[in-house]
């Protein structure tokens, strides 16, 4: 197939193009490669994909109306993954508008440019953060997301309507992916396992937030790419016992779904990074703070929806994941080299 793959210099979008790469398909990654993190490290990540044959690279904002048009009519994809987006939680309290012209009117173009080009199947980020207030454990598809607490989880969940108006008007078929708190090599430098591994490694403290009180349900980045991979073959479907009097928020009577990916076993924050001690061989000097705005102490996935589409449930342990992470940005930065 030929696929339009957004954010292809991201942490996801590179592991993601590599793996539909492998197995022949054809990729155009789109990336605008802003500065909100390290862009050598973005960089690095899209030399390692144009060692492909199949890949080319476009450098262009999603928010880029006329040209996102232009490379839709130019290009003919049969479907697209949509993983542009401005992200994290924290930076959202301080530029919310970064996250309007990302994650909104970025993604109406995506949707237009899928609309007239007939797209098969699209798949797009969404994020564990549309839960926001919700308390209910664990998080399940099927449950209301509407009190979100950040600005970036509002335009997640704005995404997810988004979507559905475009299934429902255009029969376009839609599938959106809510990412449990991904983490892996090559992973992102404003994320906590890459903040916290550098600090210790650097003898500099590391900041804990909610006094250590926190529960996050790492998901192992290779999980997230075999999900993402499975549902895109899995074209999204009207649900015939789909009814309106009793809405479920997960599917519909138009070709639309939304998954949870995580590892269905949240993790206190403070095992995390006893992890990473053992990993280093190197101990962690913590400052404990309160819990911030737009954080949420625990997030928890249901994945029973994920695994009866696509027989698939992610399962790396920690242990096993951080090991990996903690070998790369070694190998990757030359520490102990």
């Amino acid at each position: 197939m030929k696929i339009l793959l957004t954010g292809a210099a991201g942490f996801i979008g590179m592991s993601t193009a590599q793996r539909l790469l492998e197995r022949g398909d054809e990729v155009v990654g789109l990336d605008n490669l802003n500065d909100y993190y390290d862009v050598t490290l973005k960089e690095s990540r899209l030399q390692r994909l144009m060692s492909y044959a199949g890949f080319r690279f476009v450098k262009m904002d999603v928010v880029d109306r006329v040209g996102i048009a232009g490379l839709f009519s130019a290009e003919k994809f049969d479907r697209v993954v949509h993983l542009a987006a401005q992200a994290g939680v924290r930076y959202s309290l301080k530029n919310p508008h970064a996250y309007i012209d990302s994650n909104i009117v970025g993604f109406v173009n995506i949707l237009e440019g899928c609309r007239y080009a007939k797209v098969q199947h699209l798949v797009y980020a969404s994020s564990s953060s549309v839960y926001g207030g919700n308390t209910k454990m664990p998080f399940s598809e099927h449950d209301g997301v509407d009190h979100p607490v950040s600005m970036y989880a509002a335009t997640k969940k704005a995404n997810e309507l988004m979507a559905h108006t475009y299934s429902h008007l255009y029969g376009l078929p839609t599938t959106g992916l809510r990412f449990f708190t991904v983490y892996g090599p090559w992973g992102r430098p404003d994320m906590a396992l890459f903040l916290f591994t550098k600090a210790i490694l650097e003898g500099r403290p590391i900041d804990v937030f909610n006094n250590g009180q926190m529960q996050r349900d790492f998901t192992f980045v290779d999980d997230i790419v075999e999900g993402v991979l499975r549902v895109l073959d899995c074209t999204a479907a009207s649900n015939p016992a789909f009814n309106s009097d009793h809405a479920d928020p997960a599917t519909s009577n138009v070709p639309y779904r939304v998954f949870n990916i995580g590892n269905n076993n949240p993790v206190a924050l403070l095992d995390f990074i006893a992890c990473i001690e053992n990993s280093l061989g190197k101990k962690a000097d913590i400052n404990f703070f309160p819990l911030q705005d737009g954080d949420v102490p625990i997030t928890y996935a249901n994945t029973d929806a994920l695994n009866q589409w696509v027989d698939f449930v992610p399962c790396t342990p920690i242990d096993h994941g951080i090991h990996r992470f903690v070998a790369w940005y070694c190998d990757y930065y030359k520490i102990g080299a």
